[in-house]
């Protein structure tokens, strides 16, 4: 399936979509089941539960806001998959709340760390959603990325500030709460009971190159995402990638 995200989106999500997929088609053949149960926390308006719902899976949404809920709604009905997406109101901290526990064979948690108090709580309670043997992808903000992109800037204090504080924030406008190194995602995930199957840098250029050209340039917005796909992997990228994603199964 193509992208679910075209065509300037496609530079923000094609690495994490293409791994995903791949990991849905394994979970597929490893359980025996045409559909699977996938939780998608944070999952906000369906930018990727439509897209796995349009695979034939089943695919709860839990997100904070109700705005994004009604938008979800909307989009699923457009798409012809609202029979497959059900969205609640609830967080990743009150998650058994509003989902069981065990009860899925995927959990996506995109975008969901950088914004609640207890990231390693939030990491447990995914994977606690979780059957064994189910994938875990983890997308978060990576430090590196809003360091190197201060600096281009030339916001050079800013970005010491952002290399040395604690939480990654580059100053008191900065709109992300909490920033991550690949080693910090990965050690929280391990912690929780997840063997980690891959690591990608995510945005690693995209964020650097003019609008402009990629908007006008032939060809540049798919060269430039085969330059995407073929940096994620190299662990001498995760250090400058504006997200991480980490990929993972729960131990059984």
């Amino acid at each position: 399936m193509s992208d679910p995200q075209r065509p300037r989106a496609s530079l923000r999500t094609a690495v994490v979509w293409d791994v995903l997929e791949e990991a849905l088609d394994r979970r597929v053949e490893a359980t025996g089941k045409d559909r699977l149960d996938v939780l998608d926390t944070g999952g906000g308006s369906g930018n990727f539960a439509v897209p796995v719902a349009r695979l034939g899976h089943r695919v709860t949404v839990v997100d904070p806001s109700p705005n994004a809920l009604f938008a979800l709604e909307r989009r699923i009905s457009e798409a012809g998959v609202a029979d497959l997406v059900s969205g609640v109101q609830g967080d990743i901290h009150d998650l058994f709340d509003v989902v069981p526990r065990a009860g899925f064979d995927a959990v996506l948690c995109h975008g969901v760390l950088e914004y609640v108090d207890d990231p390693a709580e939030g990491v447990r309670n995914a994977v606690e959603a979780l059957r064994p043997g189910g994938a875990l992808s983890l997308l978060a903000a990576g430090l590196g990325g809003a360091v190197l992109a201060r600096a281009l800037a030339g916001h050079f204090t800013e970005a010491l500030r952002a290399l040395t504080d604690p939480a990654g924030r580059w100053g008191e406008g900065d709109p992300v709460p909490r920033r991550f190194t690949a080693e910090q995602l990965g050690a929280a995930v391990e912690a929780a009971g997840v063997e980690i199957g891959a690591v990608h840098g995510v945005r690693v250029f995209a964020d650097l190159v003019p609008g402009v050209l990629v908007d006008t340039e032939p060809g540049a917005i798919d060269a430039l995402n085969r330059l995407e796909a073929a940096a994620a992997e190299l662990p001498a990228f995760h250090s400058v990638a504006t997200q991480l994603h980490v990929l993972g199964e729960k131990r059984g």
